[in-house]
């Protein structure tokens, strides 16, 4: 099947003469997930994971993704013609040098280019120049052999109130103009999904378990325009939008008013996000100011109204996965429980919480050798039998009208090897080191990820992504510009000064290929401490509230300062849930959360 369809796409590419064809994952607006219409290197290559790269040529087919997907992607290519191109392993080129090296002199590469963003359309552009070659970037080809493809989704946008907000749209817009009279731009073309959602206070549906619709924006210096799918629109909200100034046009009009812009207009455009497209349809006259959009801090600075509702939205979430927890560990071995259904009764007891909305990434529920691959997802064919040993790794999330969560916890579902306890606590030693940071303010994550990375380097083993990742609110559970890693990775955008506000996640692993996968994850507010002389302190206030496994930990591994670190964690565990606990329920979570 995946043989046909690169066939397929081969003919569409000779008929036009294009000899590299580009298949990214991304929408129209450089968004991290993406809703099903917009999975052409999926259809292409039958690769499921959220990223990677495809690149067809009249010969060979390469996918590229990163370390989270390579035993996947293996698993998934094994039987096609596609190769699998293992992205910052040594010796592997990048998808740029694999394009550079291969564009023949006078041929043509060609992408789809409002799936493809600014900055990386210019780095092609330039290559094809070096090569005397064409660029085509017209047409989806993709869109022309999937004769299946879904519709486009338009699901329902709603409002969400200053009482979950903390800050009201004309607020935030008048910011935004400040920040664009700043650096002198006349105009604003943003197009990043989560940034806009943020400023207009609105979310949806056209994302699974991403609550935003698919739009433009363009705001001037006096008005503000938002391209969008007019049937998505209550009668609320239009009214909502008029009071606050803001012009409605359709969805793709936005590529027509971006050609009309005036020649002495000056753009404030994020080349990083905006498609290559937009930016073509712009006149050569127009001053084009390349940077970051000034929402993605503003909105990465949680307000207090949004963290006291995160707050909330964690006690919601943390009530759900005791639950859960006390049920699997009540019933393995007793009764059959799968992969699947583990999620699903998860999934149940997070319904049960108010103003639960859904789920904020699909659960990782992977057992044993599965839980080795970080993104693993459970199918029909895949999904394993729990049996009462090794173990479960459950990496899940909500959102609620008061925020969103990420949890991640490996649970002992029997007997474990000296080997998998002696993992496991260095994964929690680490979580709990780098929880208990206190830092100068101009730190950046990569200035921390030692703290986590540290007690697994000391074992000589290492976890292939980053330690953390900022946290939307109510929008992707991944959220720039916050993170940890012990490398930049540019395209990440997640090395920034860690402020006051920020939520990040701590989240150390260890992934043994064929044996099992650990991870522990909990979400960090930055604060701000002390300031003395030295400077401003900041330190992390831990928001995540469920057990570590206790049947999982070596005490005698730990330090005394790592051991109080796991006790005090687990009292405050203990004193935040018991509340909502049943009384069964409350005597084990006592027990799970006792002092080692």
């Amino acid at each position: 099947m995946i043989s046909e369809r690169i066939e397929a796409l081969r003919q569409q590419m000779k008929q036009r003469g294009i000899s590299i064809y580009i298949v990214p994952t991304s929408d129209f607006h450089e968004s991290e997930y993406v809703g099903d219409y917009f999975k052409a290197r999926r259809y292409i290559t039958g690769f499921t994971g959220s990223a990677g790269t495809a690149v067809i040529t009249m010969e060979d087919a390469g996918l590229w993704t990163d370390g989270r997907y390579f035993i996947q992607a293996e698993n998934q290519l094994k039987d096609t013609p596609v190769t699998l191109f293992k992205m910052a392993e040594e010796g592997v080129p990048t998808v740029k040098e694999y394009v550079r090296k291969h564009l023949e002199e006078g041929g043509c590469l060609g992408f789809d280019g409002r799936v493809i963003n600014s900055k990386a359309g210019e780095e092609y552009e330039a290559i094809a120049k070096e090569k005397k070659a064409r660029l085509y970037v017209s047409e989806d080809l993709v869109d022309i052999i999937w004769t299946e493809r879904p519709a486009l989704p338009a699901e329902p946008a709603f409002l969400l109130g200053k009482e979950y907000t903390g800050e009201s749209t004309r607020d935030k817009l008048k910011r935004l103009r400040e920040k664009m009279a700043a650096e002198k731009a006349t105009v604003h073309i943003l197009t990043s999904l989560y940034d806009i959602a943020w400023l207009l206070n609105v979310r949806g549906g056209d994302i699974d378990h991403v609550p935003v619709i698919l739009s433009f924006m363009m705001m001037t210096e006096d008005g503000c325009c938002w391209y969008v799918n007019q049937d998505v629109l209550s009668e609320e909200l239009r009214i909502y939008l008029k009071i606050n100034g803001i012009q409605t046009k359709g969805y793709n009009h936005i590529y027509q008013d971006v050609e009309a812009l005036e020649a002495g207009e000056v753009a404030l455009v994020d080349k990083a996000v905006v498609n290559f497209r937009i930016l073509n349809n712009l006149k050569p006259e127009i001053k084009v100011i390349d940077k970051e959009n000034p929402t993605v801090l503003m909105k990465a600075v949680k307000n207090e109204v949004e963290l006291a509702n995160t707050r909330k939205a964690h006690i919601k979430d943390g009530v759900a996965f005791t639950k859960f927890m006390y049920w699997l560990k009540k019933n393995i071995g007793k009764e059959q429980i799968t992969e699947i259904s583990a999620s699903d009764y998860l999934k149940e007891r997070r319904k049960e919480q108010e103003h639960f909305l859904d789920l904020s990434f699909d659960t990782i529920s992977a057992y044993g050798p599965n839980a080795a691959m970080m993104h693993y997802s459970a199918t029909e064919e895949s999904n394993a039998t729990l049996q009462p040993e090794g173990f479960l790794l459950v990496d899940s999330g909500g959102h609620y009208l008061e925020g969103t969560t990420d949890i991640t916890r490996t649970l002992a579902l029997g007997k474990l090897t000296n080997e998998e306890k002696r993992h496991f606590t260095a994964v929690c030693r680490a979580n709990l080191n780098l929880a208990d940071a206190k830092f100068l303010h101009g730190c950046r994550g990569i200035n921390l990820d030692i703290l986590a990375r540290g007690p697994l380097w000391d074992l000589g083993i290492d976890y292939k992504c980053g330690t953390g990742h900022g946290v939307g609110h109510i929008l992707n559970v991944h959220e720039g510009p916050n993170g940890i890693r012990w490398r930049i990775v540019p395209e990440r955008n997640d090395s920034c000064v860690l402020e006051e506000g920020m939520v990040t996640t701590d989240e150390p692993g260890v992934y043994l290929e064929g044996k099992y996968g650990i991870r522990t994850e909990n979400e960090l507010i930055c604060r701000k401490g002390e300031k003395n002389e030295y400077g401003q302190f900041m330190y992390f206030e831990n928001i995540t509230f469920a057990p570590i496994d206790l049947d999982a930990i070596l005490p005698e591994e730990m330090s005394g300062a790592e051991r109080k670190r796991l006790n005090d964690y687990h009292k405050a565990v203990y004193d935040t849930l018991a509340p909502y606990m049943t009384e069964q329920e409350e005597l084990w979570l006592k027990e799970y959360t006792r002092a080692v």
